[in-house]
C-alpha cells in the first residue's frame, strides 16, 4: 500500500525538480487538473493507471521510488556492470554449492534481452547484456 503523505512529497518534489506547477504537470501527463488537486490535498489516493501516466512520460522516473521512495530520483544512469556467468563459483567448504548442468540453446536466434534480480526488500538490478 502507498503511503499518500510520502507520495505526495514525492510528487511535489517532481514538480520542483522539472520547475512545473500542479496545472502544467497535469497538463503533460494527461489527467485532469482536478486528479492533482484532489491527489496533492490528499483526498484521492493514486491509482496505478495515474502512476503509469507520470511513468510513461518521466521515464527517469524510478517505479519503486515513487511508489514506496526506496530507488533515487532521478533514476542513476549508471547500470552496475554484471558478474560474467563464465566466473567460476567460489565453493565454501562449510556450504558447498552443487553444480546444475546447463543445455545449450537449440535456438539460434534467440537472445537474452535483460536480467532482472528481485530482492526481498522491494528493490531490483537490471542486467542488459551487451
Amino acid at each position: 500500500m502507498v503511503n499518500t503523505d510520502d507520495f505526495i512529497k514525492r510528487i511535489e518534489k517532481i514538480l520542483d525538480y522539472y520547475n512545473l506547477t500542479a496545472s502544467s504537470f497535469a497538463d503533460k501527463i494527461g489527467v485532469q487538473r482536478s486528479s492533482i488537486s484532489h491527489l496533492l490535498s490528499g483526498r484521492n489516493k493514486p491509482s496505478l493507471d495515474f502512476i503509469l501516466k507520470i511513468l510513461d512520460v518521466f521515464p527517469e522516473i524510478d517505479l519503486y521510488w515513487i511508489l514506496n521512495g526506496k530507488g533515487s530520483f532521478p533514476k542513476s544512469n549508471e547500470t552496475p556492470s554484471p558478474t560474467p556467468i563464465s566466473e567460476p563459483i567460489i565453493q565454501n567448504s562449510s556450504n558447498p554449492i552443487k553444480e546444475v548442468p546447463t543445455s545449450k540453446n537449440t535456438f539460434s536466434n534467440d537472445t537474452i534481452e535483460k536480467i532482472v534480480i528481485f530482492y526481498k526488500d522491494g528493490s531490483f538490478k537490471e542486467y542488459h547484456p551487451q
